[in-house]
């Protein structure tokens, strides 16, 4: 094998293993005007990202118009919004379409989690 060769398979093992996870989010797809994202938003997006929840997956925010993000692929099409839709390297694990209230959308949201990831349930605090 040339020096050439050896130089630069080291150099792309290097760059390979300097790359970094890429984290597990979860994406909200939103509307202008949406009046179920706008609740959404009001009720639980300040606390969202204080939660156990909301550490393991943080939160990003898309406009439907604006497409799918370049860096993911969804399942399927967004139709619906607000969508949920969790995301680990990239890809769609599961998803939650529409906003059933705030005690729903904490169960659902274990449930994608746990069922999807390694997330442990954080026992909830009073």
């Amino acid at each position: 094998m040339s020096a050439f060769r050896l130089i630069f398979l080291a150099a792309l093992a290097w760059l390979v293993i300097g790359l970094p996870a890429r984290a597990t989010e979860l994406i909200m797809v939103e509307r202008k005007g949406c009046h179920y994202c706008i609740e959404w938003k009001t009720q639980l997006g300040p606390i969202y990202p204080k939660t156990s929840e909301g550490a393991f997956a943080p939160l990003r925010i898309v406009d439907i118009t604006d497409g799918t993000p370049d860096d993911v692929v969804f399942e399927s099409r967004v139709v619906f919004t607000p969508t949920f839709i969790l995301v680990e390297d990239g890809r769609e694990l599961a998803r939650i379409e529409g906003y059933p209230g705030e005690d729903f959308f904490w169960g659902l949201l274990d449930i994608m989690l746990t069922r999807n990831t390694d997330y442990k349930q954080q026992p909830k605090t009073n």
